[in-house]
């Protein structure tokens, strides 16, 4: 890949590594279509997968002392191995319908949200284990459900700090059992894994600049930013589904 080519790989990295550390996901939005073009899309898939492990680790680590255990556990206990499962199945279901549902979920959770807020709507533990479980079955089909989790997190009371730290530690364990069915199946070779964690770094790097980000954020603009994730996922999502 031209030395070009490769400078921007890693600035988009960089900048999207900001914007997880901002919003808890986002990094596989911006950077999987031009990982696509310079990789094509096999080898583009895995090497997503390795710099959002790297991308999870970076936020854990920036924001340990906030991570809600009880939270993590309910949520990884069930979605590890339906993440296992997921990338188990991932050629027998048909991506495009994924997609598009997924799609529109995102986007119909814009209103959704907020309205649940308005009706005081919060999650218990055991229906943050079903979440987890059909999230993490759903992540290991597709690449990102990473808006996913942000209604299931923010509904059990989890903002900023605490609901980065959770989810990214939650979303660490997901994306660990789904690299490692790649792994096992043979589609992470090691010229990806290399390439995924030189990407990585740069996403890791990015999100620690963005906790200096929210620490200087008002609540209000935090969740004015989530709804504006989960407009883009939406977008997205149907654009590449339908394109």
């Amino acid at each position: 890949m031209p030395a070009a080519s490769y400078l921007l790989v890693l600035v988009l990295g960089l900048a999207s590594g900001a914007l997880t550390g901002v919003i808890g996901t986002g990094a596989s939005i911006i950077l999987l279509p031009i990982l696509v073009i310079q990789y094509g899309p096999q080898q583009a898939v895995p090497i997503m997968a390795i710099a959002s492990l790297m991308a999870n680790l970076a936020k854990v680590l920036a924001w340990w002392r906030e991570v809600n255990w009880r939270a993590f556990a309910a949520y990884t206990i069930p979605g590890v191995p339906a993440a296992a499962l997921g990338a188990r199945t991932l050629l027998i279901l048909p991506a495009r319908a994924v997609d598009i549902s997924l799609g529109l979920f995102f986007l119909a959770m814009i209103p959704a949200r907020r309205w649940l807020r308005k009706q005081d709507f919060a999650i218990d533990l055991w229906q943050l284990a079903i979440a987890g479980a059909v999230i993490g079955f759903l992540t290991g089909i597709v690449l990102s459900t990473g808006p996913l989790s942000v209604p299931a997190f923010t509904s059990h009371g989890l903002l900023k700090g605490a609901f980065l730290a959770t989810e990214a530690m939650s979303s660490l364990a997901l994306m660990a059992s789904k690299v490692a069915a790649f792994r096992q199946f043979g589609a992470l070779p090691w010229p990806a894994i290399l390439q995924g964690l030189i990407i990585g770094a740069s996403v890791m790097v990015g999100a620690f600049i963005g906790k200096a980000i929210v620490q200087r954020m008002s609540l209000r603009h935090f969740e004015h930013v989530l709804d504006f994730m989960l407009a883009g996922s939406g977008l997205s999502m149907l654009f590449a589904a339908l394109w």
